[in-house]
């Protein structure tokens, strides 16, 4: 469909990536207890008023995915949130999955649930603005056995019927299959699990009819486990990164949009640049980042609304920052000229 072709290339616009606004009730919750704020619904809406009201952030931020509360809220003035992006030239999007559960006879693996009523909840999400969809599917590491190909096929199946019911809705599907980088495992495991990962998950999408034309890809960067004893370089990173990924990923995608997983906010930002400067790539190379967009605008907020100011200013030098790294034109100087 020419449309939603048309909204998945300017969710990837040079020059702009994705705000992960999704966060679940729980993992805001941690967000906020780490400030000292409690997570009541009125601070919650409070705080995404102030990165949806950020002046400036659309010329970096082409999306915004929302949760399922978010998407029904309204900005200070009574505008819906979805409105208030649409205003400033954002797309709004929704996340639509119900979480990680154990996955039945694999001790300490999961499968991502919500497919049930998912056909009609996409229909209302539509309705309410969303014009694309987020589902994330969970693979860990753990030793020679995890993750079994039985994770990986049933997860790589769900987000493909997702993914089929999003674009008969109308909805630019947004695939994120995330191999966790929670362990002491080496970035070359990390190569390997990642292209499995993938190879299972466009084999599934071609079987389930999924328009790769249509649909954009949220996967993680190829990275040493975050415990493990030798931590790759940014250019080793962005090398193996680039050889999975262009192995394992259709350049009929129009984009992969980078998610940010336990990373911090400027090795984020560093590493995608490093990613972009090797190009040109067959996709647009982007970020849908949360917790590296939002961390220091959280810091600087602290749930006091003299702080909204300066969370506005932490959260739009995170999104220029990003917004350069698309082009591979950031430098680590960047940040030392800000702080000072």
């Amino acid at each position: 469909m020419a449309d939603l072709n048309e909204t998945a290339r300017a969710l990837v616009a040079p020059g702009k990536g994705i705000l992960a606004a999704d966060e679940s009730t729980g993992t805001i919750t941690k967000r906020f207890d780490s400030i000292g704020v409690e997570s009541t619904e009125e601070n919650r809406r409070t705080y995404r008023d102030l990165l949806f009201t950020t002046n400036g952030a659309a010329d970096h931020i082409s999306g915004v995915i929302l949760y399922d509360e978010t998407i029904r809220q309204s900005s200070t003035d009574g505008t819906p949130f979805p409105k208030l992006l649409e205003q400033q030239g954002i797309i709004p999007g929704i996340k639509v999955d119900l979480g990680a559960k154990p996955l039945a006879k694999a001790t300490g693996e999961t499968i991502t649930e919500g497919l049930d009523g998912l056909r009609g909840r996409l229909e209302e999400y539509r309705e309410l603005g969303a014009r694309f969809a987020k589902w994330r599917a969970v693979i860990t590491i753990d030793g020679d056995h995890i993750p079994s190909e039985y994770c990986l096929w049933t997860n790589a199946h769900a987000l493909a019927r997702y993914a089929a019911l999003c674009q008969e809705a109308g909805l630019v599907p947004i695939v994120e299959p995330e191999v966790l980088m929670d362990g002491g495992h080496t970035i070359e495991r990390s190569f390997e699990v990642t292209s499995r990962t993938l190879h299972a998950v466009f084999t599934e999408l071609r079987d389930q009819r999924v328009e790769f034309e249509d649909m954009l890809l949220k996967p993680n960067m190829v990275l040493s486990g975050y415990e493990c004893s030798e931590q790759a370089s940014d250019q080793q990173i962005a090398e193996l990164t680039l050889k999975c990924f262009r192995r394992h990923v259709p350049a009929a995608v129009p984009g992969i949009v980078f998610l940010s997983g336990g990373q911090s906010d400027e090795d984020a930002t560093a590493r995608l640049n490093t990613i972009n400067a090797m190009g040109p790539h067959p996709w647009e190379v982007s970020f849908s980042y949360g917790r590296a967009l939002q961390a220091p605008a959280l810091k600087a907020w602290a749930g006091d609304s003299a702080g909204v100011a300066a969370g506005q200013e932490a959260y739009l030098h995170r999104a220029k920052m990003n917004g350069l790294a698309r082009s591979g034109s950031y430098s680590p100087e960047m940040e030392e000229k800000v702080a000072a």
